[in-house]
């Protein structure tokens, strides 16, 4: 032992000696038998010491401990497990052991505890005849149980000396070899078992064989190295526990926000709404009152000249049967002149279709507003079902994993090219020489033969297109793509709105921006996309039997995407149906 340890071994047993006086001084303080028990054989201290992290033991106690110690060379308390290198010297603590001799003389020892019996849950000691007490200890060695009184020849005869003690245990038949009686002492690696020394020379002859001391020490290393990993992996998920605690309070403030905006942008909708109907109406109403009014007021002309032509018929019917010649003719040149009829050309009879114009305004009106409402609500609808947690989710390996992403896409017929015509349900596209009867879109492409899809894509989506033909294009696209003007302004894959697979019978390319890259791969019809939306990968594979990944795209974003189609001469492509 160096000196310095002799030193603070010392100290230590002189402090706890002072101590023990003072408090056997102080009038009033009753020691139990806790303090001066010693906590291995759970009796009265016998030649107690005290090792030098403070604590005391029995000599044999301590020294039966430490002989199970002596392989690993490494010897600790029992109580705090704190080790000491080399093994510590032992003195009788003289001070300590008086204390405890005139506690037995004055009586102040604290009166033994009650002896417990042993219940159905606990280990009875062996020894006990009658109704058994419970056990404080089991013995390795011995295979058996013992209470506090059948425990003392443990620490009082030198028989007993290496025997090793362990917390009472029901399992300690399992300590012996069924085919030898004997105790398992040994074990042997390759079979990965416990064995006895018998074992060691007949049926495990020529195993690596250890002894189960050894073994133990392994193990124990492995098994610290064990909790350092689960330590460390319960460091981890509790930061990653606070850090999904935080998405979650940032998602519930952002989603609080977002409902105060929109209920305050939707009021504001309402309102403006409310307002153009009341202004629609007004204006319907002016318009009413003029065209009434217009109407009245020729009503009334055409009324007045129905008078008057009735009274110029009378008048001309009186004068037909005048038989005076010269009377007839001096009067009907007056009668005979009538006045100029009202024009009948501004008479304009339109039943029930006055206002046609104002309701088909309105229906359009009220159509395109559901149109975009729908999109919006998808859109949204798409973006807050895919809320990624931080754990990210490793990509897709194969098609069984991909088809968990699997997206029923159809095209968008007010985006389709004249000469693209859909079919299917509007999930395949032929390019045809004849121009489709679509209606005026501004939404349609005009230059290029391309179509987009209906519904936008976000998050994880994986979809396929079956192709034939001279060429295909499989593209994705931000919604924000020029649909006439120039080449490199439209056409899928020439600008930074779009990325692109261009699919010839023996070939691939892929361009970004106006820029191409060659693309090896085995020849396929069918094409496999994946878009991981938030990580910012976009991938195309060939599929057959096997999937082939021909070309991966990382970047970043800013815009939901759409599935798009670019077809050449004669070329069919379908989106297919995945199960």
């Amino acid at each position: 032992m160096s000196c310095k340890t002799c030193s603070t071994y010392q100290e230590v047993k002189l402090r706890q000696s002072l101590l023990l006086r003072a408090e056997m001084a102080q009038k009033g303080v009753q020691l139990d038998r806790e303090t001066i028990s010693c906590s291995i054989c759970l009796d009265l201290l016998k030649d107690p010491v005290t090792i030098p992290c403070g604590h005391s033991y029995c000599m044999n106690c301590i020294k039966s401990f430490w002989d199970g110690e002596d392989q690993r060379k490494i010897y600790s308390c029992p109580q705090c497990r704190q080790a000491f290198i080399p093994r510590p010297g032992l003195v009788k603590n003289t001070m300590l052991a008086a204390s405890v001799e005139q506690l037995k003389k004055t009586g102040l020892q604290a009166a033994p505890a009650d002896h417990c019996y042993a219940g159905p849950e606990d280990v009875a000691c062996d020894v006990c005849t009658g109704r058994k007490l419970k056990a404080l200890k089991s013995c390795l060695q011995c295979l058996a149980s013992y209470c506090e009184k059948h425990l003392q020849p443990h620490f009082e005869s030198t028989t007993f000396k290496k025997h090793k003690l362990v917390d009472p245990s029901e399992k300690l038949q399992e300590n012996i070899c069924s085919r030898h009686d004997e105790v398992m002492k040994m074990f042997c690696r390759t079979d990965q078992q416990s064995i006895c020394s018998i074992c060691s020379v007949d049926e495990h002859k020529g195993h690596d064989t250890v002894s189960a001391a050894a073994e133990r020490t392994e193990r124990q290393r492995e098994l610290e190295v064990s909790r350092q990993n689960i330590q460390q992996r319960i460091q981890d998920r509790e930061k990653d526990v606070k850090l999904l605690q935080q998405e979650v309070e940032a998602v519930s403030r952002s989603a609080d926000k977002a409902v105060e905006d929109s209920e305050k942008i939707f009021t504001e909708l309402i309102s403006l709404l409310q307002k153009r109907s009341s202004d629609v109406k007004q204006q319907i109403r002016s318009q009413q009152e003029t065209e009434v009014s217009r109407v009245k007021e020729l009503q009334e002309k055409l009324e007045q000249e129905i008078t008057e032509l009735k009274r110029k018929d009378a008048e001309l019917k009186q004068l037909s049967h005048t038989e005076d010649h010269n009377q007839f003719l001096l009067n009907y040149p007056s009668l005979s002149q009538l006045s100029e009829p009202t024009d009948s050309s501004s008479i304009n009879i339109r039943p029930l279709r006055y206002f046609e114009d104002v309701k088909a305004a309105v229906s359009e009106l009220r159509d395109q507003l559901q149109d975009i409402l729908r999109e919006k609500r998808t859109n949204i609808s798409l973006t807050g079902t895919d809320v990624d947690v931080l754990l990210p989710e490793p990509e897709p390996k194969t098609r069984a994993e991909f088809l968990r992403y699997s997206r029923e896409i159809t095209l968008d017929p007010n985006t389709a090219h004249m000469k693209l015509l859909l079919s299917d349900g509007n999930r395949k596209a032929e390019r045809t020489s004849q121009q489709q009867s679509y209606s005026r879109h501004p939404d349609r492409f005009t230059g290029c033969y391309q179509v987009l899809s209906r519904k936008s894509l976000t998050g994880r989506c994986y979809w396929e297109v079956e192709w034939r033909g001279e060429g295909v294009y499989v593209a994705v696209a931000y919604k924000n793509i020029s649909r006439a003007g120039s080449v490199d302004e439209c056409v899928f894959g020439l600008n930074d709105k779009s990325w692109m697979l261009m699919c010839d019978t023996n070939s691939y390319t892929f361009w970004f921006n106006n820029i191409s890259t060659r693309v090896s791969g085995p020849g396929s019809s069918r094409i496999g996309v994946y878009l991981d939306h938030r990580a910012g990968i976009l991938s195309f594979y060939s599929v057959s039997e096997t999937m082939t990944l021909l070309h991966r795209v990382q970047t970043t974003f800013t815009q939901p995407l759409y599935a798009g189609l670019w077809l050449g001469s004669g070329a069919t492509a379908e989106l297919c149906k995945l199960k």
